[in-house]
């Protein structure tokens, strides 16, 4: 599918990826395009699903969660059922800013998690996850400090 991409195309997207609210004008400017051909690209770039939405970034401490978790968690069966059940039980979590299935590792499920503090995981973790059948074993890792944030993803030639 990025066989459809030229250079144009793929610098839009590194551009949208770090600066998502730069207008038009200056994003044709950066681009070296005229801004209603550019604006064409990135509708028909969102259309084509390259550029799945837009959002803000912002500091979870600001926001007042002061603790950053990674959580392994292991299930009981590895059935469709029970994750699609378990899948759709973490996604009901506020708390839960991202889930992965993995492989390669003990557990089958990687989730990041911002909480107040240390009671407010606790009441989590016990109250909620635990809680969801198919929940064998947990394992918390918390972050120490942030070193590498979300970045753009290179657009591949």
């Amino acid at each position: 599918m990025t066989d459809s991409l030229d250079r144009a195309d793929r610098r839009i997207l590194e551009i949208l990826q770090t600066e998502g609210r730069i207008s038009n004008q200056t994003l044709a400017e950066r681009v070296n395009l005229s801004p209603s051909p550019c604006l064409r690209r990135v509708r028909a770039l969102e259309e084509a699903g390259y550029i799945t939405g837009y959002r803000a970034t912002v500091d979870a401490q600001r926001l007042g969660y002061g603790l950053n978790v990674v959580l392994h968690i292991s299930m009981d069966q590895h059935t469709p059922e029970r994750f699609d059940a378990f899948e759709t039980r973490v996604a009901a979590l506020p708390e839960v800013v991202e889930c992965l299935l993995i492989t390669g590792q003990e557990a089958d499920y990687q989730l990041r998690i911002w909480v107040v503090d240390m009671e407010d995981y606790q009441r989590l973790l016990l109250h909620h996850i635990t809680r969801i059948p198919g929940v064998s074993g947990v394992h918390t890792s918390f972050v120490l400090r942030r070193v590498l944030t979300a970045r753009a993803l290179p657009a591949r030639t």
